[in-house]
């Protein structure tokens, strides 16, 4: 299995966005996204994720991304298996709301899984390169493949980038679609400066920051983001910053350590060859 490139491989989309430690920014922020749809946070309620262990959550939603990303094929269906089977028992009735929560609800699923990518796909282009149409579809389509080891259909997923982009938008401005809740409070909480753990302790303000500020409007609405000029130029100036020192960074500062594993396991059989499931 050494190795072994996994679904995707070296020359995929998927390896290049997902790289970047930049990009983990985007999970505080789809974090906050996923807490404001009433029913996803109905089952995290049931699970107790956020008042037991704030940070379960949002490790296990990296660690899932990175896991079918830059692990073996092995280990990407060993990861999608074990969220699935922890889906299967989540699902009851919203004491909020009164609609009907479950984890493997296909619009709850497409929900988690669109702010995950829409977040990571702006992160990238604000801290690293400007992607194009055409590198975004890609990205999308090989993260289809990823969706459906979480078992999202594909033939119910919007089929660009843009769309599923423009889906959040329209699902964000229905009626009631969107409530803070008090697992979006205990969300926003733990984002503004909850238990943080110590190693990440010294760079959590800017990442908080950021999250909350780059939401889209109506989530901004939502939580009472507090805007004004001088944090949209304290904003821009910072991810600018981090665009122009960044190709000046050694790996172990700008790549995530499962991509540096993943690129040591590939350096011990270069010759492998792989097929990009994205296009099958």
């Amino acid at each position: 299995m050494q190795g072994d490139p996994g679904y995707f491989g070296p020359k995929s989309m998927m390896w290049e966005v997902n790289k970047e430690i930049t990009v983990l920014f985007g999970g505080a922020r789809a974090l906050l996204m996923h807490a404001a749809h009433p029913l996803i946070a109905a089952g995290a309620r049931q699970t107790s994720f956020y008042q037991r262990d704030p940070w379960k959550r949002l490790i296990r939603t990296l660690s899932l991304q990175n896991s079918v990303t830059f692990g073996t094929k092995k280990e990407a269906d060993e990861s999608a298996i074990r969220i699935n089977k922890l889906h299967e028992v989540i699902k009851g009735k919203d004491e909020v709301t009164g609609g009907i929560y479950d984890a493997l609800d296909q619009e709850q699923l497409l929900w988690v899984h669109a702010c995950l990518q829409v977040s990571s796909i702006y992160f990238y282009e604000k801290t690293v390169r400007k992607l194009t149409e055409v590198e975004k579809n890609q990205y999308h389509k090989e993260n289809m493949v990823a969706a459906e080891l979480v078992l999202i259909d594909r033939k119910l997923m919007p089929q660009t980038h843009i769309e599923l982009k423009e889906w959040i938008v329209k699902k964000s401005r229905e009626k009631d679609y969107l409530l803070k809740t008090d697992v979006a409070k205990d969300v926003e909480e733990i984002i503004k400066g909850g238990p943080v753990p110590l190693h990440i302790k010294p760079i959590w303000p800017f990442i908080a920051f950021t999250a909350f500020q780059t939401l889209p409007e109506e989530f901004k609405t939502l939580y009472e983001v507090k805007q004004s000029k001088l944090k949209n130029i304290v904003l821009g100036f910072n991810l600018k910053m981090l665009k122009i020192i960044r190709p000046f960074l050694p790996p172990f500062f700008k790549l995530i350590a499962p991509a540096r594993w993943a690129k040591q396991r590939l350096t011990k059989n270069p010759n492998l060859k792989f097929k990009d499931k994205s296009k099958i």
